[in-house]
């Protein structure tokens, strides 16, 4: 039995579905088939059951997930341990949900200032992938919608980033100084990859749905901010996207905030739970450093100037 295999098998019993599974693992799906199905020779079990259009696990794959997960959680945390053995102790490793957005950035330019011999390395990923990449000691420290939080990932509330929506310069909304979000209501809008942002993708649509209204779901997806604004520049769709995001400086458009409810977006430093490592720390205490300073926290000033600012909770750390 390989450890590859029950990796494997974990994934394709969360996604139920050989094509997803596969590119989760980066390799063919007919690998992926084969390497389950040694698996299961090898145990003398059938662990799933599957047909043209549906897998579904048996009682005895259910059983055998709860273990196999247990296995690679430990096999994980020997694999973090052995690194941080023998890795730099002036290296930190960090997550970031796109490299247009400035939260973080910010907080690492703070920290480089105290820490100047810190190395540190960026890497891209959405929330849920941040989650797994901390958990397995891949990243030291992440950024996101504390939204569904594992147990073995703490947060800390650390910006309340207004949120707005990128228009072309001559659509009727770049003429007022706030959007009411039910003004949404008849626009296409362009969500993020569900895979990749799932949890900004449902902080927009529970905002549409509180203003009385299911959203126009604009059918195309982009990897990126630069693309979305391309978009947004050819008049296909609207943008909701937070006031940190360099979007919403792309020539030829114009972002403004959203209203009635004037809405906030949560970000969180994420990190393993436990005591935190001196490294780790310092990204925090920089982070609220930042947040006193710049008023990150902060809601008083909305834009109508009487209503409260809106944040929505499913899950968000506000401590």
């Amino acid at each position: 039995m390989e450890l590859r295999q029950l990796r494997y098998f974990v994934t394709l019993a969360e996604e139920l579905h050989f094509g997803r599974a596969a590119a989760r693992e980066h390799i063919v799906q007919s690998a992926l088939s084969q390497q389950v199905q040694r698996l299961e020779r090898e145990l003398g079990v059938r662990l799933l059951n599957r047909s043209t259009h549906h897998v579904e696990l048996t009682p005895a794959g259910a059983v055998f997930l709860v273990e196999a997960r247990q296995i690679l959680d430990h096999v994980g945390r020997a694999a973090h341990a052995a690194r941080n053995a023998v890795a730099s102790p002036r290296t930190l490793r960090v997550g970031i949900i796109d490299a247009g957005y400035d939260s973080m950035p910010q907080i690492l330019r703070a920290l480089q200032q105290r820490h100047p011999d810190l190395t540190i390395h960026q890497v891209e990923a959405g929330t849920p992938e941040q989650y797994r990449q901390l958990a397995d000691g891949r990243l030291d420290i992440g950024i996101g919608r504390a939204s569904h939080t594992p147990a073995d990932v703490a947060s800390e509330l650390i910006r309340l980033d207004p949120l707005g929506v990128l228009v072309p310069d001559d659509h009727p909304f770049a003429m007022q100084n706030g959007v009411p979000v039910a003004s949404l209501a008849d626009e296409p809008l362009l969500l993020g990859e569900d895979a990749q942002t799932p949890e900004f993708n449902q902080f927009v649509i529970e905002l549409c749905r509180s203003a009385g209204f299911s959203p126009i779901v604009y059918e195309g997806t982009v990897e990126s901010t630069r693309a979305a604004a391309d978009l947004v520049l050819q008049r296909r769709c609207v943008l909701c996207v937070p006031s940190s995001s360099r979007t919403s400086n792309r020539p030829g458009t114009v972002w403004r905030p959203l209203v009635e409810p004037v809405t906030h977006y949560p970000w969180s430093l994420l990190w393993r739970s436990g005591v935190p490592s001196a490294h780790v720390a310092a990204v925090i205490d920089s982070a609220r450093q930042l947040a006193r300073r710049l008023g990150w926290l902060e809601t008083a000033g909305s834009i109508s100037g009487r209503e409260p600012p809106t944040v929505i909770s499913s899950g968000d750390d506000s401590s």
